[in-house]
């Protein structure tokens, strides 16, 4: 389920949840997401101490996760909401730095090529402009059309 946020530090963002109750989305919290341009998006996520290794820094797999996630956010934010039940055919994720709890998490995100069925996203995650954390590539099968 999607929402702009009226008022608040998210206003003007899309805010999204999934509609099922306890999916893995649970775990990684609301998205907030904003089209940047007409094949780019930045969505963010909050990051809670749950999201944390052992050291204190934001877990790898967490990273992942939301890797995973906000192509599909970034989708529904530039329009095509109909993606959000296309499926991850392979992504791959380049940790650059230690992410910190507490700093939202956002992703900045370029659909680089679009075909009859799939999508190729590249995603830079940071927590400020001088903090990069991660950097990703995905391929996205998109929703089959129904004949």
């Amino acid at each position: 389920m999607a929402e702009v946020i009226a008022e608040g530090a998210w206003a003007g963002w899309i805010r999204h949840t999934d509609e099922e109750p306890d999916t893995y989305l649970s775990i990684i919290g609301p998205s907030f997401s904003r089209p940047e341009g007409p094949n780019r998006a930045t969505v963010a996520v909050d990051t809670r101490p749950v999201h944390r290794n052992r050291m204190g820094a934001l877990h790898g797999g967490y990273i992942a996760a939301v890797a995973d996630h906000v192509g599909f956010a970034a989708l529904k934010a530039l329009g095509r909401p109909e993606q959000l039940g296309g499926v991850t055919i392979d992504l791959q994720v380049q940790f650059l730095g230690s992410g910190r709890v507490g700093p939202p998490l956002f992703a900045e995100v370029e659909i680089l090529k679009e075909t009859g069925r799939l999508f190729f996203v590249r995603m830079t995650f940071r927590q400020s402009e001088d903090h990069l954390v991660a950097a990703a590539t995905a391929t996205f099968r998109k929703v089959s059309e129904k004949t």
